[in-house]
């Protein structure tokens, strides 16, 4: 598989998941809600530029929620910073969740294949031939009632 499907797929499923989602909860990016309780601490690398915006959601960690349309629980935006960044996903109760990670370069909102950049929790590989999201327990991880801390590399063409 070429990198460029790969990469193409894993941007297109992150940008059907994150289009028009009315449900959950738009958060600034307030990296002391991870200082206790349920929450993550996203390390995000490999952004490759500083514009546009980092959009980070988190979903429950199963096969009906796990990037579906109006399914995310919290939502953080945050203008790009090129190579790493952090973003704090506060989250409702301990449990197991995913979480997803899309980087709209130019900042227009829509989803350019050829420029914009994504990730998933545990950094799962796409395959193309499946044609469908990764299973939600390639990207599943638990949180207990204090921050974990995941790091999620982004992809690009």
């Amino acid at each position: 598989m070429s990198k460029f499907l790969s990469t193409s797929l894993c941007v297109a499923l992150l940008a059907a998941s994150v289009a028009a989602n009315a449900e959950g909860q738009v958060l600034s990016n307030d990296l002391s809600k991870c200082r206790s309780g349920p929450s993550t601490l996203v390390q995000i690398s490999g952004v490759k530029t500083g514009t546009g915006k980092i959009r980070v959601q988190s979903y429950r960690a199963n096969a009906s929620e796990w990037l579906a349309k109006g399914r995310w629980i919290t939502r953080i935006e945050v203008p790009a910073r090129a190579g790493a960044m952090t973003v704090c996903v506060p989250l409702p109760e301990a449990g197991s969740y995913g979480i997803a990670v899309r980087h709209d370069v130019n900042g227009n909102g829509k989803t350019d294949l050829r420029s914009d950049g994504g990730g998933m929790s545990n950094n799962p590989s796409i395959n193309i031939f499946n044609l469908g999201k990764p299973s939600y327990t390639k990207t599943a991880f638990a949180v207990g009632n204090s921050p974990k801390t995941i790091t999620i590399t982004m992809k690009y063409m």
